[in-house]
């Protein structure tokens, strides 16, 4: 912007632009202590995520050792009591075989006795022949049934016995597996155990990481709440918030097709530019001579009174304001003020975009409102080339917005601060949109 001959009219820096770019130095490094927590915390959060998948692994392991321990103690319960089952029949059989070799024993007895005795010494002693020989066939049948009997009885306990030991060697394995089993689930329940400290060691440095995070997005947003003001705004109307003022830019973008980010830059360069915006008021419409509200300071060159007292005029009265009590930039020790609102237009560059800013509006634009101001700079800066959205062309667009031109070198500082500026806003952007 140019005062005078120029488009725009601006204040000399203050105390205030120290302080901003002080804290805009301190934000831009709380913003890369903000990324760098938010990449902890990322890492931490896939180290929790890795370290609970390895919990729920080996604790499902355990599960199912358990369950396998379980059933084998059921079976070695199980075969335990036929263990004894069969221990129990072998000692029955035992008995069944003793039982036997007693019977056999008297049968041996009878037929020792019986073949002591001749065949004629018993054909003499019985009746008749018939019974002879039924005597000697019943003791010939009684030791051949005892001697079966005998047999299948010992048949019965070997077959016991071979059982049995089939059932000790089946117990004995099953012992065996449940001790690896054993070993088995304690080994996994130490891993889960270690696996657990980790998780919850982890868990506390994500805590940890956490709430520094919370605390620099904290300390960051106030700061970007503090540092975004806008110049030149009429006492009763508040300076947005960065959110705020983001909002709008994207509203504007939508429109001109600008970067958000960089209209912002472009707008908070110029609050930051000094004192003198928004704090005089025109004090005679004919030689456009205006006065400080605070000090009462007296500027032969407030505004210009040819160039920009009429439309000045015409601007207020549509607006319905008075145009002595409506603020307006103080002029420095060179050229004129007269710039009015936060996008510092002087009047007559305002009537040259007047007419399309009501088209776009459906009203008549207000110079000292947040919202049309930014559209208006939006617009002048998309004429200017910005629309590009690259570098060059916004470097360009700076520069025709603060001076008229490209080329005047001592007015390339003002092109260099914005687009640094509007980088700075872009990442201020990312964080507030990731952290919504």
């Amino acid at each position: 912007m140019l005062s005078g001959s120029g488009f725009f009219a601006f204040a000399s820096t203050d105390n205030k632009e120290v302080e901003r770019a002080r804290l805009e130095a301190e934000l831009e490094e709380l913003e890369k202590e903000i990324a760098r927590a938010q990449r902890s915390l990322t890492a931490t959060e896939a180290e929790k995520q890795s370290l609970q998948h390895q919990i729920d692994r080996i604790q499902g392991e355990v599960n199912h050792l358990t369950a396998q321990i379980n059933r084998n103690r059921a079976v070695i319960q199980n075969l335990g009591l036929k263990i004894a089952d069969t221990q129990g029949s072998i000692a029955t059989t035992n008995q069944k075989i003793e039982n036997s070799k007693e019977d056999l024993s008297e049968m041996l007895r009878i037929l020792n006795s019986e073949g002591r005795t001749s065949a004629i010494e018993i054909i003499l002693t019985e009746d008749n022949l018939s019974a002879v020989f039924g005597n000697l066939n019943s003791l010939e049948r009684l030791s051949g049934e005892a001697k079966n009997i005998l047999d299948e009885v010992r048949n019965l306990r070997d077959e016991l016995r071979g059982y049995k030991d089939d059932l000790e060697t089946d117990m004995e394995e099953t012992e065996r597996v449940a001790r690896m089993q054993e070993a088995q689930k304690a080994e996994e329940e130490a891993a889960r155990r270690e696996r657990q400290r980790l998780a919850d060691l982890t868990e506390a440095e994500y805590q940890a990481q956490l709430k520094e995070k919370e605390k620099l997005e904290k300390k960051a947003e106030e700061i970007r709440n503090r540092i975004f003001e806008l110049a030149g705004l009429p006492g009763d109307v508040q300076a947005p918030t960065f959110a705020e003022a983001y909002e709008i830019a994207k509203w504007v973008s939508g429109i001109t097709g600008i970067r958000p980010a960089f209209l912002l830059s472009i707008l908070q360069q110029e609050s930051a530019l000094g004192r003198n915006v928004g704090q005089c008021y025109i004090a005679d419409t004919s030689s456009g001579a205006s006065v400080h509200i605070h000090n009462g300071q007296r500027f032969s060159n407030g505004i210009h009174p040819t160039r920009d007292i009429p439309p000045f005029l015409r601007i207020t009265a549509e607006l319905g304001r008075d145009p002595l009590k409506t603020p307006v930039s103080c002029p420095m020790s060179f050229g004129y003020g007269g710039a009015m609102g936060p996008a510092q237009f002087i009047p007559s560059t305002w009537a040259m975009y007047q007419d399309r800013l009501r088209n776009m509006l459906g009203r008549p634009a207000n110079p000292w409102s947040v919202r049309d101001s930014f559209l208006a700079s939006g617009v002048l800066l998309t004429d200017s080339g910005a629309r590009s959205q690259t570098r060059d062309g916004e470097w360009r667009a700076a520069m025709i917005y603060f001076s008229g031109g490209t080329t005047n070198s001592q007015f390339f500082w003002y092109a260099n601060q914005v687009v640094d500026r509007a980088d700075q806003f872009e990442r201020d952007i990312e964080v507030m949109l990731q952290n919504r």
